[in-house]
This record gives C-alpha cells, sequence and structure tokens, in this order.
C-alpha cells in the first residue's frame, strides 16, 4: 500500500468565541489518519470542546451538541463540501471512531455530523481523537492529492419530537393562529400530518392584514411543523461564522454576498453593529460575536446551503420558543409575559466578552426597543449576564435556544402564502451555484413565503412575542439592520 499523500495544510474553525454562559467552542488537533486506497477515504482526526454543554432526561429532555462539517480544496483550488460516510447512521457502521462520553450521529445525506453527550450531564465538553471517515474518492481526490482542509462547528440544540400548541389563551399578538372559530382557543399540533386551514370548525385560522398571510391551505403533511425532532442553532448567525462562509466563497459567488455593497449595509464601515468589511480577497469583521445583519434571503438560503442546514419554519420557531408547555397569553421566548424595561449598561462593548451590567432579575431579559443601546448585542450576552441563571433572566427558550425573542428577526417559511406552504424541509447539499445561490428545491428565493418573527433591537415588547405574525408572511426580500437568521436541521 502507498504512503499516504495528503498534506494537511491548513484547518481552520467556523466557529465563534464567547465567554461565560456562551460556550466558547473549538477544533483543534486536525490531521488526517488511516488512509484506504482500496475504498479511497480516509479518517479526519480532530477534538472537539465546548462550555456549559448539557444533557437532561427530565422537562425538556434534550441536549446540546455541535454540526460539524468539513470543507476542502484541492491544490489551492476553490473550496468544495466533504462527503461524510454514511451507512445507517450508526458511528461504528459508518466507520467513525467516538470519543469517550461522545455519540456521533450521521444523517442519510454525509453533508456532516452531530456529536454530543451520550449520557446525562452538564458542564463543560472536550471529547478528544473524534474520527470522521471521508469518502475522496466520491468527492473527486486522487489518493495522492494535496490538500486543505477546513472543519466546521456550529452549536445547535436539539428539540425533540412532540405534541405543541399554536396560538395564544387571550393575548394580544397579532395575527395569532388559533382553531376556528375561537379566536383564544388553541391550536394542538401532534403530528406531521397535513393541517387543514379555514373558517371550520376545528381548522386552524388566523387573521390579519396580508403581511400575516393569506389565510389558505391546507398546510402539506411534507412541510415541517415542528412535532418531529429538529434541531436548531442555539444562537444567530454571527458575524464571524458568515465571514466564514464568505472567505469560503469563489469572486463570482463573493460579489454576490457582498453585504457591504449598496443592496446591503452600503459601507464597509461599521453600521448599526454590523463591522464587516471587504474589497478583494478575505472578509473581515470588528465585532465578530455580534449577529450579522443587512443580509438578504438569497444570503442566508446560500449560507444554509453551503452549511448543510436550512430554514426553519414558523411552526418550528414556535416549538422551539415554548417547547410542549400550555400556551401563555403574550408570552416571550422564556414563557411568561413578564420582561426587563430598562436601557442595558454594557461591558466590553462589541467583543466577545460584552456582557450587560443591570439585567433584569426576575424578570425576562430581551434586546429590544425597551433595553437596547441602539444594535444587536453579542450573541449569548444574555445568559453570560444573567444573576439567576434560569430561563427567564437568561431569555432562553424551552430548550435553551438563545434571542428567540428580540436581537434580531428571525427568517422563517411561512405558512401564509403558496410558495411557503410548498417547502418540503430539504436540507443544503453543501455546495452552491457557480454564482453563490441555493440550489435547493422548494426553498424561499427572493422572499414570498418567507416571514419575520421575534423582533429585534429596534422594535417594541409586542413584536418580540412569540405567537405575535405581524410579519409573519411579509411579501418582500427585506434587508436592513434588524433582520438576521439561524438554520435548523431534521434530527436524523
Amino acid at each position: 500500500m502507498k504512503k499516504q499523500k495528503f498534506h494537511l495544510i491548513l484547518a481552520i474553525l467556523s466557529v465563534f468565541y464567547l465567554t461565560g454562559h456562551a460556550n466558547n467552542i473549538a477544533i483543534n488537533n486536525i490531521r488526517l489518519t488511516g488512509q484506504d486506497l482500496n475504498d479511497q477515504y480516509t479518517l479526519i482526526e480532530f477534538d472537539v470542546q465546548w462550555e456549559n454543554s448539557w444533557r437532561i432526561s427530565v422537562g425538556p429532555s434534550n441536549w446540546d451538541a455541535a454540526w460539524i462539517f468539513v470543507k476542502f480544496r484541492k491544490s489551492g483550488g476553490e473550496w468544495e463540501h466533504a462527503t461524510i460516510n454514511y451507512i445507517n447512521g450508526d458511528a461504528t457502521s459508518d466507520g467513525h471512531t467516538q470519543p469517550g462520553g461522545a455519540t456521533i450521529r450521521t444523517p442519510e445525506d454525509g453533508t456532516g455530523v452531530f456529536i454530543y453527550r451520550s449520557n446525562v450531564g452538564s458542564g463543560n465538553v472536550s471529547f478528544q481523537g473524534a474520527r470522521l471517515r471521508w469518502n475522496y474518492g466520491s468527492d473527486g481526490v486522487d489518493d495522492e492529492a494535496i490538500v486543505d482542509l477546513k472543519v466546521f462547528g456550529i452549536e445547535m440544540v436539539y428539540v425533540p419530537e412532540g405534541a405543541y400548541e399554536l396560538g395564544s389563551p387571550g393575548g394580544t399578538e397579532v395575527g395569532k393562529f388559533y382553531q376556528y372559530p375561537g379566536t383564544n382557543t388553541i391550536y394542538n399540533v401532534n403530528s406531521e400530518n397535513a393541517i387543514p386551514v379555514g373558517t371550520s370548525n376545528g381548522f386552524l385560522y388566523y387573521e390579519g392584514a396580508n403581511s400575516v398571510g393569506d389565510k389558505m391551505g391546507p398546510v402539506p403533511a411534507a412541510f415541517p411543523k415542528g412535532y418531529s425532532g429538529f434541531y436548531c442553532m442555539k444562537y444567530e448567525v454571527s458575524q464571524e461564522q458568515w465571514v466564514a462562509f464568505f472567505n469560503c466563497l469563489t469572486p463570482d459567488q463573493k460579489t454576490k454576498h457582498d453585504i457591504t455593497g449598496s443592496t446591503g449595509k452600503n459601507s464597509d464601515d461599521e453600521v448599526s453593529g454590523n463591522g464587516i468589511s471587504w474589497e478583494t480577497g478575505q472578509a473581515t469583521t470588528l465585532n465578530p460575536a455580534i449577529p450579522v445583519n443587512y443580509v438578504s434571503w438569497v444570503n442566508a438560503n446560500a449560507y444554509f446551503d453551503w452549511a448543510g442546514l436550512r430554514p426553519m419554519t414558523e411552526l418550528e420557531y414556535v416549538k422551539a420558543c415554548r417547547g410542549t408547555l400550555p400556551a401563555v397569553a403574550d408570552e416571550f421566548a422564556w414563557g411568561n409575559a413578564n420582561i426587563y424595561a430598562t436601557n442595558y449598561t454594557l461591558a466590553n462593548e462589541k467583543t466577545s466578552q460584552e456582557l450587560v451590567l443591570n439585567p433584569g432579575t426576575g424578570l425576562g431579559n430581551a434586546v429590544y426597543s425597551g433595553t437596547s443601546p441602539g444594535r444587536p448585542l453579542r450573541v449569548g450576552s444574555l445568559a453570560a449576564s444573567s444573576v439567576n441563571k434560569n430561563r427567564e433572566e437568561s431569555g432562553g427558550s424551552f430548550y435553551g435556544i438563545m434571542e428567540l425573542s428580540g436581537n434580531v428577526y428571525e427568517r422563517v417559511i411561512s405558512i401564509g402564502h403558496p410558495t411557503g406552504r410548498a417547502f418540503t424541509g430539504q436540507h443544503g447539499n453543501g455546495n452552491l451555484t457557480a454564482n453563490g445561490e441555493a440550489d435547493v428545491a422548494n426553498w424561499v428565493i427572493d422572499g414570498p413565503g418567507g416571514g419575520y418573527l421575534g423582533g429585534s433591537f429596534i422594535n417594541g415588547p409586542n413584536y418580540i412575542r412569540v405567537a405575535d405574525r405581524y410579519d409573519a408572511a411579509s411579501i418582500g426580500d427585506f434587508i436592513n439592520s434588524r433582520i438576521g437568521f439561524r438554520a435548523v436541521r431534521t434530527a436524523p
């Protein structure tokens, strides 16, 4: 057998570096080993660690995880997506090596893996010597090629399969869902079956202007409703994550996704917390831990596709916030209607250690018009700043997902438009078209079919409520300082 001719030149992480209750994910000691020339695969070995991890068997009964995926290039060429071996999703069968205390789970398309705690526990994790089988031959790589690798890690949270409630039992939310005919009657989602929409007894319905939807249906069975398990990004996509994505693109693709241009923030200077700059070569940012804004649906879809993930639906948004608990009138993502309303005083502004010095105690915390400094705060800052590390004061959802109320708007796929209802939950394959667009069937392309939930640092409290649908089906691809995004993936 020939000696391994792969040469690992460079390994870069797509992660954000945070302190406190954000998780400091890091991937280190990356190398290639165990090349098999007959079957044309090799093993990608690495260590992965992050802080404040958990796996619990009560309440939400869920865990956090890292979504790991790999990019490669041959002889300094264009970056491509690595295919990870899949047989049945079991790590041993798939040819992977699980570190002690860790589970590795591969989805059928082989775009990446989830790695998470095997056992109940909480605190920091450090998984040493994880190995993934990369089928380099199927990716068009020769046995003696020289390749560069980048290994990326994104923090995710598992949202388990289960029924949940849509609507609000008496709240003032605009366009809220209800079970017809009672406007305060909760609608139960207890399967992924099609949901009838209309003015017949027992159907799902909602009222309001066109921005809440066309009030038509049904919502097809293939549309992800949040009943089945899925993974959701723990935080909104940060500027560091966006720059890491952008710097893997070709020159033409970079031009397509230049958010410093006239269709974005129109500046290389900092605008509303966005510190990204790019003229030629590599993009940079002054504020890596602050969510990226000034992105379009085209931009967001490209990131989803490139990372092997997908957009979140508006029904999944409700499930991610509320979980299996009963709906509460006018509730925010932390499960009640209590909210802090004093301007935040900050320390370490715009850095990865940004903290709120005067967070609310015994009240929910969110970055909105009543508290914000006129820009989004760094992701995870409220959890790190909270006095009592509970769901309410950290602003966290039932499952431990952060900033679903406030900071920047969440982009979601709407049930209030035919294009949105046609969404089937397909995942990205890691590759974009030559001009940088996503190429996944039945995704929202330029606005119609999408919507915006959860409010932003500019909005009042009414817009950041879980059941508020004021912009749930807004027609148009809005690009401004208020709108960011996060990705999800159906659980394997």
